[in-house]
């Protein structure tokens, strides 16, 4: 079932010892009578490939003069018909019904459109236009020009010519010469040239794409999927971003879509129905793989928890397995971390923040406009928020010392007696220095009864050398203890080991070396060591905490290339508590520390609540050094605006000073 000379990734294959006719009968048992055997139905339709259930059902129109599709629909209801019937159709004609549904009637379904028409092949896309022609005799374009408009009709019409070039020998001058008209198209044009992402993204091979899309991270700082949500909108920007992921990797393109379509209140069940029926057969096992990576939990769990009856009975079988009771991955997903390693060594990602220095600075206007914001009856919140979130914390030391030269006074101490709550500890934080802040924060998580081991990880374990050393002085000058001492003092075992080795600041900073990547990477991976003095952790710590970052990535790729399992997989697997806690916070740091903020800030804001000490400190340390990226990530993420989250999830005075540090909606 597989094309010559490759492997068959479905979950559903051909039926050994195959009989059209007795499968007819039994179906048709099956139905025969008052009420219907589902368990018998999904059963032997579920272990059907495509191929033998259109031969099942011309054999039952021999035997019974009847259309088995017709009866199933009439014996089953709701979802499960849905599904079964679903699972009779040849995948073209599949397909030609999902778009003629999206399209009838009023309104549109534009996702199920972007679904399709941008993950198909071009002979996918040739047979469902055909299909759509014998079933429906109207002409597919011709509809989907009718139902559309703008830029998004154009790039489905060039999508639904299945014209996508598919030579795999790539022009390295092409591939230059096409992120540089991206780029141009639109990060470097005032508006954008919609017609060359059009051509580039709806004409070229995928191998070609992939290595465009690599150049313009180098050349552009920044991935295509970023530019893409800056530079277009609405439906247009959705189908690009799809075109994308599915370049990139169409089992990650419907991994993700089957995890929206199940998490949170309510499943979207056309998309569920949709993607298990019509990847079945050709990639179900990559994106079990990719899914149970990506989202630490197996596709076979989630639709277990979400659904139920026949038809959580009928999805399972065409999941055909399930990742977590077999607790090993697939080589094929390991090549997701893999790809994402060796883009990070090309990517120079530069690093940005929200917070400017103010270009018109007056360090005597800002402490009188403070001062009047203070004195009197009242505070003017309103203007304390314009000015210190609107400074550079340089900027915002010189305001201190004005203030306290024009009126004998403590800016600090007069801030904290005037403001309360959440918005002080946001606007206090912002004028002290980065490592004062930091220091203060350690402090906080190490006095008093119990630790905040959190803080302690969130912050030792995403800090350069020379913070580490600036945070280090902050801490003695406060509190005339010294940093590590409080740090073993609070702390025991191999946390405390980390938490120290992390503290010293003395973590390599050189480029990779790819010998001792290799011997880094087999040290990690070798569970068999019965060295009690080199315990898992030690060999973890003596790596995790004193490579420098790019070597670190080289690390964790040969890791990957040795065992089949991302290293932050096998940290969770052979550890826990704090020490499992303090490590992935490193890896993670490694890999993509935007990415670790915004999944931070996320889970400070997600559900009941909101963590404001957490939104707090890192709106804070990151707004400027990267919070710009972490914004990028964000949105990337959680398919949500940074801003629109906290715009929902904070109020008052708060709220204004936090949008402030934001700065823009994406």
């Amino acid at each position: 079932m597989a094309p010559k000379g490759k492997v068959y990734r479905g979950s559903v294959k051909d039926f050994q010892g195959f009989d059209a006719n007795q499968d007819a009968e039994a179906l048709y048992n099956a139905m025969k009578g008052f009420g219907s055997d589902k368990e018998a139905i999904l059963d032997l339709i579920t272990s059907r490939s495509n191929k033998q259930r259109v031969e099942i059902c011309q054999a039952y129109k021999s035997l019974y003069g009847k259309d088995l599709i017709a009866d199933l629909k009439y014996e089953l209801t709701g979802k499960f018909e849905r599904l079964i019937v679903s699972l009779m159709r040849p995948p073209a004609y599949g397909d030609a019904k999902e778009i003629k549904d999206a399209i009838s009637g009023i309104g549109t379904d534009e996702k199920c459109l972007i679904e399709i028409l941008a993950s198909r092949t071009n002979q996918e896309i040739h047979d469902l236009v055909a299909a759509y022609k014998d079933a429906y005799e109207r002409d597919l374009e011709a509809d989907i020009v009718g139902d559309t408009s703008g830029h998004f009709k154009k790039m489905l019409v060039v999508l639904l010519q299945g014209a996508r070039e598919e030579d795999d020998v790539v022009s390295e001058d092409l591939v230059e010469q096409d992120a540089k008209d991206l780029l141009e198209a639109g990060e470097l044009k005032w508006g954008t040239d919609e017609a060359q992402f059009i051509y580039i993204l709806g004409r070229r091979s995928r191998q070609h794409l992939r290595l465009v899309f690599d150049e313009y991270l180098k050349i552009a700082g920044k991935p295509i999927e970023r530019s893409i949500r800056g530079e277009l909108s609405g439906d247009f920007e959705k189908l690009m971003l799809a075109v994308v992921k599915c370049v990139r990797s169409t089992a990650e393109y419907f991994a993700e879509r089957l995890y929206k379509a199940m998490k949170g209140l309510g499943t979207r069940d056309n998309t569920l129905i949709r993607i298990m029926v019509s990847r079945s057969e050709i990639d179900m096992l990559d994106i079990r793989e990719v899914f149970r990576t990506k989202y630490e939990k197996s596709l076979y769990n989630m639709i277990k928890e979400d659904t139920s009856g026949e038809y959580k009975k009928a999805l399972l079988k065409l999941c055909g397995g399930d990742d977590d009771a077999a607790g090993e991955f697939f080589p094929e997903a390991a090549q997701v971390a893999y790809r994402m390693w060796e883009l990070s060594a090309v990517a120079k990602v530069e690093l940005r923040g929200t917070v400017q220095p103010a270009g018109d600075f007056n360090d005597d206007g800002d402490a009188q406009v403070l001062r009047k914001a203070m004195k009197g009856l009242g505070t003017d919140e309103g203007a304390i928020i314009e000015v210190v979130t609107k400074r550079s914390n340089a900027q915002r030391q010189q305001i201190l010392k004005a203030y306290k030269a024009h009126y004998g006074r403590d800016l600090m101490a007069d801030l904290k007696s005037e403001l309360s709550g959440s918005l002080a500890k946001l606007i206090l934080g912002l004028m002290l220095t980065p490592a004062q802040y930091d220091a203060k924060q350690l402090r906080k998580a190490v006095e008093g009864a119990g630790t905040d081991e959190s803080v302690l990880i969130e912050i030792m374990a995403t800090r350069n050398n020379q913070e580490i050393r600036a945070i280090n002085e902050a801490y003695q000058e406060a509190y005339h203890k010294s940093l590590e001492d409080d740090l073993s003092s609070d702390t025991s075992g191999h946390f405390k080991r980390i938490l120290v080795s992390l503290a010293l600041g003395n973590r390599d900073e050189g480029p990779e070396n790819l010998t001792q990547a290799h011997e880094d990477a087999k040290k990690l991976a070798d569970v068999s060591s019965n060295d009690s003095s080199d315990s898992l952790e030690t060999r973890f710590l003596s790596i995790l905490c004193t490579r420098s970052y790019p070597h670190l990535r080289r690390v964790f790729q040969e890791f990957i290339k040795m065992t089949n399992h991302d290293v932050e997989h096998a940290i969770k697997k052979r550890m826990s508590g704090d020490v499992k806690d303090a490590f992935v916070a490193i890896v993670r740091s490694v890999k993509n520390k935007p990415a670790f903020f915004a999944d931070k800030l996320y889970k400070s804001m997600k559900g009941a609540g909101t963590d404001e000490r957490t939104l707090t400190r890192i709106m804070i340390s990151r707004s400027e050094i990267d919070l710009l990226n972490i914004r990028g990530e964000f949105i990337d993420l959680f398919d949500k605006s940074l801003h629109h989250m906290i715009e929902k999830d904070t109020s008052g005075d708060y709220r204004k000073a936090l949008l402030a540090l934001c700065g823009g909606e994406d």
